[in-house]
């Protein structure tokens, strides 16, 4: 088994949060993404839509898209549960973390992929005005996140779970994307505060 893994960009950063909160090691297979790596023949055969991260089985079956990575080691190591726990837990779960990819994590990328200059290879053809119509995306979701952590110390409740890991690498994802959290948000500071501030976080 073997993780294809792409450094700082946040899909590969999920995942190696995810199995850091697990205690499961995996061997990472580097790939430099700032030379195109990721569209080398050998990624290519391997996913042809050229994305990251990667897993790559013993059997040689191949796992791509992050979350269907973080399922698949959450049912070969159920604990800690990082998917929610009952029926309510898990529908609670899934729908934070469709929320927080939907609202949060995708506007952060449209900018980002839109406005950087270091993407014009990446996203051909950059839609300047996109990035810019994501913006204010951005932050009215911040301000209602805000309310929401008002009354619950974790984004789906009381447990951390793979909604707060997306959370934490979409807002980390702002700073290259030259976005800024607004002031007066106490509680989503105070939540941020805790999960980066957990060990996995540096994973």
């Amino acid at each position: 088994m073997k993780l294809f893994d792409g450094g700082r960009a946040p899909n590969p950063r999920r995942v190696r949060i995810f199995l850091a909160e697990k205690g499961i090691e995996v061997p990472l297979q580097p790939v430099d993404m700032g030379a195109m790596g990721h569209r080398s023949e050998a990624l290519t055969k391997r996913n042809p839509l050229r994305r990251l991260p990667v897993l790559e089985l013993d059997d040689g079956t191949v796992l791509t898209e992050t979350i269907a990575i973080c399922r698949y080691f959450e049912a070969l190591h159920p604990e800690p549960p990082l998917f929610g726990k009952g029926a309510l837990g898990t529908a609670l779960v899934e729908m934070w973390q469709r929320r927080m990819e939907m609202h949060l994590f995708m506007p952060v990328a449209q900018v980002f992929r839109h406005l950087h200059p270091a993407m014009q290879e990446w996203e051909v053809p950059q839609v300047p005005a996109w990035g810019e119509a994501n913006k204010p995306k951005v932050m009215e979701f911040l301000q209602f996140l805000d309310g929401e952590l008002a009354d619950r110390p974790f984004v789906a409740g009381d447990d951390y779970t793979v909604a707060d890991i997306t959370g934490l690498v979409s807002i980390d994802f702002m700073k290259p994307a030259k976005l800024t959290v607004p002031d007066g948000l106490a509680h989503l500071a105070r939540w941020y505060h805790a999960v980066s501030g957990r060990p996995s976080a540096k994973a």
